[in-house]
């Protein structure tokens, strides 16, 4: 049963980046962004294993994400650039994390790490999760050695519960160690994910934050 009060927007605007619901015709775009970043994402997102996939099956893979999306079931958006000619990565406001909580999960293309695009849309993210959908808990889980990936959490000023053992599957098979960050909703207010200005809207394009 959720806990949420509603659920996440279908859009959502910051300054650099236009987060939103993924839809089969992004499949081109997300295909790219991913052959460019083989290398770089490999290590660290176990779903990498398979690819590189053709382009049907990115557009059947983003059919099974805006279905899941539009049933409330999970939310996975698509990080693009301003015009929405690029992907710029991935993320999500994902309801694995129980009830009353939604996990945020991100990745960024090779060519536009190190530009703070991560903690930007991880912020945006967090804001929507207590404002929008209301509900009391947001964690962020990390493999304690991708160490710029730790650097998002910590930034907006999430809490650092404890690392777990052997808790994160990888693409190898093997299990890794996760960090496990949590940020509660009476704690919002004093983090850095209260500045950065977002715009988000409904399914039928009504702003909702």
């Amino acid at each position: 049963m959720s806990d949420r009060r509603s659920d996440p927007p279908y859009r959502i605007e910051t300054e650099r980046l236009v987060i939103r619901c993924w839809q089969p015709q992004d499949a081109p775009l997300l295909k790219e962004a991913i052959d460019s970043s083989l290398e770089h994402l490999s290590p660290w997102l176990p779903w990498m294993h398979g690819e590189p996939t053709p382009v049907a099956a990115k557009a059947q893979l983003l059919r099974g994400f805006r279905g899941r999306f539009d049933l409330g079931r999970d939310f996975v958006y698509g990080i693009l650039d301003t015009q929405e000619t690029q992907v710029v990565g991935g993320s999500g406001l994902h309801t694995r994390a129980g009830d009353g909580a939604l996990e945020i999960g991100y990745w960024i293309r090779a060519s536009r790490v190190r530009t703070g695009l991560a903690t930007e849309a991880a912020a945006a993210l967090t804001r929507v999760a207590f404002e929008v959908c209301g509900i009391e808990r947001v964690e962020i889980r990390v493999d304690p050695a991708n160490l710029p990936s730790l650097g998002v959490p910590r930034r907006l000023g999430f809490h650092e519960e404890a690392t777990l053992r052997r808790r994160l599957p990888t693409s190898d098979g093997v299990l890794a160690d996760v960090t496990v960050f949590s940020l509660f909703a009476d704690e919002l207010t004093s983090t850095p994910s209260t500045a950065v200005p977002v715009k988000a809207f409904d399914a039928l394009g009504e702003r909702v934050l």
